[in-house]
């Protein structure tokens, strides 16, 4: 299999443009999965990815079977190497424009110019997260500050936690966390809490979960553990644990270039076979609606691959379905 990167521009189009049977954006735990079960069918797979994923600076993935908290860099890693011995093309750059040619082309336009077709698309994007502006929070996140209660709730357990948000996120998060500790504070840091529904603020009181407005000045740290938070008007506040409950978006708009149907956070709306709107174009990962968890997307990967798959096989090859008697 030869190597893009050692071709020119300018006959790269060309050789390019029926190279691949599936074309995949994005390269963390779906993109990896669908690139290897699709390779593993035997098919040509390129998968573009930027290098920029979203929880790079998580300390460890919990709860994917087998790998007890396993860095994201090493799942990669592995999830790269596994696909290379199983011949998928890896491109580590950022794909600019996607566009549908027909029904069995998509072509994709990297930022260097570099052009590339598949039949079949899959986009495993995923999120970026909206941080706040807080002194002495990159320090911690990852260690001892996460947006995932899911994932990382379980290290909080009788812990002191803050919460950091508003409106109904910030609520169901507090809320999600009291399987493990009773000891949880919301600060909005200096935004008005948004607590438009009466409940918000009945279950917050029954369960003695106090809300501060002030804003946060400093988050002061030991390395990579968090000890407190200062506040504008004076007030400090001991904590062993932070929980964002941050907003998201979409890592770049390749699917709205496609205009594929869209919720209103950005997520793409899939069928069960992770199929999109648009014809052809497989959705996969956090950028889909559903758990943010590295193995349920994984799952989504291996889901889809099976449907692409399914989708490239000759009608000679499949049996007709059969009809659902009806009783």
């Amino acid at each position: 299999m030869g190597d893009p990167a050692s071709s020119t521009k300018e006959d790269r189009g060309e050789r390019d443009s029926v190279a691949f049977d599936v074309a995949i954006v994005g390269g963390g735990p779906a993109g990896l999965s669908g690139a290897i079960w699709l390779a593993r069918y035997l098919h040509r797979v390129l998968l573009v990815d930027s290098g920029d994923p979203r929880n790079w600076e998580t300390r460890g993935i919990n709860g994917f079977l087998g790998h007890p908290g396993i860095r994201p860099a090493e799942l990669r890693g592995l999830g790269r190497d596994e696909a290379r011995r199983h011949g998928v093309e890896l491109v580590d750059a950022m794909c600019e424009t996607v566009s549908k040619i027909d029904d069995e082309t998509f072509e994709l336009v990297l930022t260097d110019g570099t052009h590339y077709r598949g039949r079949r698309l899959l986009l495993t994007i995923g999120l970026k997260d909206v941080w706040p502006d807080i002194p002495g929070l990159e320090h911690v996140y990852g260690n001892d500050a996460h947006v995932c209660p899911d994932c990382d709730g379980r290290d909080c357990t009788e812990k002191k936690v803050v919460v950091i948000g508003t409106g109904r996120k910030a609520v169901g998060m507090a809320l999600n966390l009291t399987t493990w500790t009773n000891q949880i504070i919301i600060c909005t840091n200096g935004k008005p809490a948004d607590f438009d529904l009466p409940e918000y603020c009945q279950k917050l009181d029954a369960l003695n979960i106090p809300v501060i407005q002030a804003p946060i000045t400093r988050i002061h740290h030991a390395g990579s553990r968090v000890q407190s938070l200062d506040f504008a008007e004076g007030m400090s506040l001991d904590t062993d644990k932070i929980f964002l409950a941050v907003a998201q978006y979409p890592a770049d708009d390749l699917g709205a270039q496609l205009r594929c149907e869209r919720d209103a956070g950005g997520h793409i709306i899939v069928d069960d076979a992770y199929h999109t709107s648009v014809r052809n174009c497989f959705a996969a990962g956090d950028i889909v609606p559903g758990p943010q968890l590295a193995i349920a997307a994984a799952g989504d990967g291996a889901i889809a691959a099976l449907a692409i798959h399914k989708s490239l096989v000759p009608e000679a090859r499949k049996l007709e379905k059969l009809e659902v008697a009806e009783y």
